[in-house]
């Protein structure tokens, strides 16, 4: 990421940070971070990685997206690359939240995700090139024009072989009513 892109992510990360009334010291230790990382993460310094933003948003009860959104590059690690897209926020109480992601995956990657909230589903349209994704232990192999919808409120995978692919993942998180059941 950019410096500006890092100090935008920084001020807003801070941002949400207070508006829960956490401390610096809850927030990191509730999302296993050092808490020198997250005062680094909150100057604009640092480059944080996909999982400890997961982790981040996750604790602070937002969706990836949202904690991302004020920034309009990519977030890369260890050959795979996040771009949000599009992201929708309950217009009513009844509709879910919706955020709408580009992933890049090099060959040879291997990537696990957390388990996003209670009831959220995905579903990974993949646009170019191969892919072994899903529950872990329970993955699927993807080809272009493919899609797989699956329940993401548990660890899941995004596997590359030799082909880099490329490909759309919609998180849909579950309605405020349904997640709370």
């Amino acid at each position: 990421m950019d410096e500006i892109s890092l100090e935008t992510l920084g001020r807003h990360l801070q941002a949400l940070r207070q508006a829960r009334g956490l401390s610096l010291s809850q927030l990191a230790g509730q999302a296993a971070i050092a808490k020198s990382n997250l005062s680094r993460l909150e100057q604009g310094n640092g480059n944080p990685t996909i999982d400890t933003l997961w982790r981040l948003a996750k604790r602070l009860g937002v969706p990836f997206g949202t904690l991302v959104a004020p920034v309009a590059t990519p977030v890369e690690e260890n050959g795979v690359s996040v771009r949000l897209i599009e992201q929708s926020h309950h217009q009513r109480h009844d509709e879910p939240a919706v955020d709408v992601y580009l992933m890049r995956c090099a060959p040879h990657t291997c990537r696990r995700a957390e388990g996003h909230a209670s009831g959220t589903r995905e579903t990974l349209q993949v646009i170019e090139g191969w892919i072994a994704a899903g529950p872990t232990g329970a993955e699927r192999q993807l080809a272009a024009g493919e899609l797989f919808t699956f329940r993401a409120d548990r660890p899941h995978d995004y596997r590359t072989s030799d082909v880099a692919a490329t490909l759309l993942v919609t998180i849909v998180y579950a309605k405020e009513d349904e997640s709370n059941g």
